[in-house]
């Protein structure tokens, strides 16, 4: 399904930087995001209405939550990033498709963490934007049908994978990122709803991973949910830990929830305190063994550059971006990030990348801390980057290798959601946006800060 090679001479030429957005003009920069979006969706609109995923170098379509089975993903993730953008006849058919045609009553099985952060997380910021609630109703359906994955385990974590229909469930070896990141939407939910019952299995879950930490205050990435044993003893800020260290933040800045702010404290204290490694004037964070603090390897993976974001949102700002920085490093050596890189060889250990946003999600929460217009230099890399080498003839595509820039014919439904929300806020002065009081979500979901 990989491409060989990237686009013909004549549309690449159209993608090379101007000279409009080398000067810094930010607003020319957002028109032109914008105008992306509008494209992508018209494809979008036109070859897989109601699909899950679109195929962007051959057009087609396919599934991603229910194998088979569709449930418009990408077109949830884009709603609010439309709204945003004021494409609001793309976000009201969206809307109208939701309310009559997305149905759960599916004899299917979801991966219980995808399904939050990606479809009741949109479904909830859609309903934000507007305030429909035909939206909220659906979240609501969504989220009964996941419940019974938090109610097997005696401990209150979540099994994997559910049956929307059935509730059965499966998967019992699980990790923290899929136990730990519900919160902000299950509590949102429950604010919405006047119903506690999703915020306090998401705070549940959450905690009773937290009280198993080690003495150092680690936590491992493997656990067995029936039993809360460990099942393996590495202790990292990439997946499948990442965003669990996240939503103890989230759960406070969302939330107000001043338990998740002492455990992220706790949690930040320790990974600072074992897991910081330098490589001449780059800063890494590194994999260790949780109970002793050992480095197990230098490896590193482009999911975990969001890190550098959330440890400025936590006061360590100059920790945060100094890490930060040492990524932009790696996008200036590639271009785009590689899944996979080595700092103690400075090779790229897995070459694909998955059209992915964390670092232009890193530099957007330090630029709406300090305003520092490296911040938004950044992300212009990050996305005239994208621009030139994931265009497809259909839509964006994740590349199959970062160093030849051959395509493959896939379009996550996170990139409507994330990365094209992120270029658009940081570079429009987005009008139905407040930069001051604001949460965006994992999957870049606004839950808070939709101004009307």
């Amino acid at each position: 399904m990989h491409r060989r090679s990237f686009l013909a001479a004549s549309a690449t030429v159209a993608l090379l930087p101007n000279p409009a957005h080398a000067a810094g003009d930010w607003h020319a920069l957002a028109e032109d995001v914008r105008s992306e979006m509008r494209w992508a969706w018209g494809q979008y609109r036109e070859r897989a209405w109601g699909k899950d995923q679109i195929m962007p170098v051959s057009g087609g379509a396919e599934s991603f939550s229910v194998k088979g089975h569709h449930v418009g993903l990408s077109l949830v993730e884009a709603l609010d990033t439309l709204w945003l953008m004021e494409l609001d006849d793309a976000f009201a058919e969206g809307v109208a498709w939701v309310k009559a045609d997305l149905d759960f009553d599916i004899d299917g099985e979801v991966s219980v963490f995808e399904t939050i952060i990606r479809l009741v997380g949109g479904l909830l910021s859609a309903w934000v934007a507007c305030q429909d609630p035909a939206l909220l109703a659906k979240a609501k359906d969504l989220a009964d049908r996941l419940m019974p994955s938090f109610e097997v385990s005696p401990l209150g974590l979540p099994h994997r994978y559910v049956n929307l229909r059935t509730g059965a469930v499966r998967g019992p070896e699980s990790n923290p990122a899929e136990i730990g990141t519900c919160l902000p939407e299950f509590g949102l939910l429950s604010q919405a709803t006047g119903d506690d019952r999703y915020r306090a299995a998401a705070k549940r879950a959450l905690v009773a991973l937290y009280d198993r930490r080690s003495k150092i205050g680690l936590i491992p990435d493997k656990i067995d949910v029936m039993t809360g044993e460990w099942r393996s003893r590495r202790a990292t800020i990439a997946p499948p830990s990442d965003s669990y260290y996240e939503y103890l933040w989230d759960g406070w800045q969302l939330l107000g929830d001043r338990d998740c702010l002492a455990m992220y404290r706790a949690c930040t204290a320790s990974i600072l305190k074992y897991q910081q490694a330098k490589l001449g004037d780059r800063l890494w964070f590194v994999d260790v063994d949780f109970e002793t603090g050992k480095r197990i390897s230098w490896e590193q993976d482009e999911l975990a550059s969001f890190y550098g974001g959330l440890l400025a949102q936590g006061g360590a700002g100059a920790t945060g971006a100094a890490y930060t920085c040492s990524w932009q490093g790696v996008q200036d050596r590639f271009g785009i990030l590689p899944e996979g890189y080595d700092p103690s060889t400075g090779k790229a250990d897995i070459v694909t990348n998955d059209l992915r946003p964390e670092l232009a999600d890193a530099a957007f929460n330090h630029w709406l801390l300090d305003r520092d217009e490296r911040w938004r230099h950044l992300v212009r890399d990050h996305y005239l980057a994208m621009k030139r080498w994931n265009r497809a003839p259909y839509g964006y595509a994740v590349m199959a290798d970062v160093i030849t820039k051959a395509q493959g014919d896939h379009c996550p439904g996170y990139w409507w959601s994330e990365q094209m929300k992120y270029y658009w806020l940081i570079f429009s002065d987005c009008l139905r946006f407040d930069y001051t009081r604001n949460y965006l979500s994992t999957e870049g979901n606004v839950l808070l800060g939709m101004k009307r």
